[in-house]
């Protein structure tokens, strides 16, 4: 039996985090869809950022410090041109939402307030309610998108695949709903489908994220870049759940220390910041600790302590559901899979490799994290960005031509899943070597003997390829048999290459 087939006139976006919402609400007055797999509000990232949106906002900032602060943080891979745009647009990101009624909190002066946080030169996180940022930003984005008259949201709908015609170009998408695999031909793509944590064993995102959007992107020619560099943020609260509640990083920019089981502070010996060096240099040293048998906890007692239900009450409700009293008692920490600096390769104007499809926030990459994303910068990233993905993707016409038919991707089986995850995070975790990503590669080759060429495996593989392929160490990517840097070189690669290839 054929699918149902829908033709839409405007913009076809796939994921509503920010990065989707922020395209839809750009897209007007053209009309969009969005589709989204779980209800609004869920089954995204963006709802679940504590930090808050890094951006020069006060006087003693500019654009041009936050810029540098990203290139420093990305470890020579950034491109500064792309760093430049997105902390010049910062600041009036930030008030776009703020006036979209995203509850930011203020000083006395009536001015945003500001935390500092790792690798930052100045305080320049707008946070809201202490660690509520993702959560209200998002209620207030999606209260606008649900207003406005030239956006439609379908939830429950899942991506299976990307359509093209003889050209290659993207002319839509097949997603299921309802049991029913549905095309959608559209002028223009946008995936927005966020990130790969649903791959590692430790994630402190939704579950269902395991770079769907990044492989059917792959599959469909698109070219990709950085796969190797993934995130793991220091602090997730190590109390046996998945997803891993976390720790926000603010807590240590307001001097919560990181201490082991004899409550001896451990950070100094690593890195002279502190509690605020970089991500991947803290993610490493807990693992350390952790690997040595000394454990590892977050202390803020002191920094923090009574005024926890008030200050930080996303942390303080997860460690009370764990049966910790952070107010008393230290947070037992981990690092966890956190954010994919990897991603579709896309323009500034979101615009991939092939014409029709655009990308945006977690699953793209414009080339302003590198090898290590700066703390706050992926809220920046996703409004930013999606709305010049939206703006961009609106414009497109409607080619004529043939839509070719495709193929569905066969589903991996929950068992297979855990053990995928397992896998991802022994060997393609906070530290690696060639014997484990090969042992990796191996047990991917063996999922896919078992059951087909399936996305979150497809997904992993160019994760994995291109973290053997890195014979170095930079930022969040981590050899133990090659600790050194080499010449800084980004990695790109497509499916019809076979192989990860380093450019400079």
């Amino acid at each position: 039996m054929m699918p149902r087939r829908i033709e839409h006139d405007g913009v076809l976006i796939v994921g509503a985090g920010l990065a989707g919402l922020s395209a839809a609400l750009a897209a007007a007055p053209r009309k969009a869809l969005v589709l989204s797999g779980a209800p609004i509000s869920q089954g995204c990232s963006s709802a679940w950022a504590q930090g808050g949106m890094a951006a020069a906002l006060s006087a003693d900032d500019s654009p041009a410090l936050h810029a540098a602060d990203t290139i420093a943080a990305g470890a020579g891979l950034v491109d500064p041109e792309m760093a430049a745009l997105l902390a010049a647009e910062g600041p009036e990101a930030v008030r776009r939402l703020a006036e979209l009624g995203a509850p930011f909190d203020r000083d006395a002066a009536g001015g945003f307030s500001q935390s500092l946080e790792a690798a930052h030169s100045r305080a320049r996180v707008a946070r809201v309610k202490g660690d509520q940022a993702g959560r209200e930003i998002m209620q207030a984005v999606i209260a606008a998108t649900m207003a406005s008259r030239h956006v439609e949201v379908r939830a429950g709908a899942r991506l299976r695949a990307l359509l093209q015609d003889a050209d290659g170009r993207v002319r839509g998408v097949v997603a299921e709903m309802d049991g029913q695999a549905v095309e959608i031909v559209a002028p223009a793509v946008v995936l927005a489908t966020g990130g790969v944590g649903g791959l590692y064993a430790v994630t402190t995102t939704p579950a269902e994220l395991r770079g769907e959007g990044l492989a059917l992107a792959a599959l469909a020619g698109a070219r990709i870049a950085d796969p190797e560099f993934v995130q793991f943020h220091p602090t997730a609260i190590d109390i046996g759940r998945d997803p891993a509640p976390l720790a926000t990083e603010a807590l240590r920019g307001e001097g919560a220390r990181l201490i082991n089981a004899a409550g001896e502070p451990f950070m100094a010996r690593y890195h002279p910041d502190a509690e605020l060096a970089p991500r991947d240099i803290v993610a490493r040293a807990i693992h350390a600790e952790r690997e040595a048998g000394r454990g590892a906890f977050l202390d803020a007692r002191k920094a923090v302590g009574e005024h926890f239900p008030e200050e930080f009450p996303a942390v303080f409700a997860a460690c009370l559901s764990g049966g910790v009293d952070p107010r008393v008692q230290p947070i037992p920490v981990a690092p966890a899979c956190h954010y994919h600096m990897g991603g579709i390769v896309t323009d500034a104007e979101g615009r991939t490799s092939l014409p029709g499809l655009f990308a945006a926030g977690e699953c793209a990459s414009v080339g302003v994290h590198g090898a290590n994303r700066l703390a706050s910068n992926s809220l920046l990233e996703a409004a930013v960005f999606g709305t010049r993905a939206g703006r961009a993707a609106a414009a497109e016409s409607a080619p004529a031509g043939r839509v070719l038919p495709t193929r569905l991707s066969p589903d991996l089986p929950e068992p297979a899943l855990q053990r995928l995850r397992q896998a991802m995070s022994r060997d393609a975790g906070v530290v690696r070597d060639a014997a484990g990503l090969s042992r990796l590669l191996a047990e991917l080759d063996a999922l896919d003997v078992a059951y087909g060429r399936t996305l979150p495996v497809l997904a992993a593989r160019l994760v994995a390829d291109a973290a053997l392929a890195r014979r170095e160490s930079r930022g969040a990517h981590f050899r133990r048999d090659f600790p050194l840097q080499a010449e800084a070189a980004r990695t790109f690669i497509t499916l019809a290459e076979g192989r990860a290839c380093q450019a400079a």
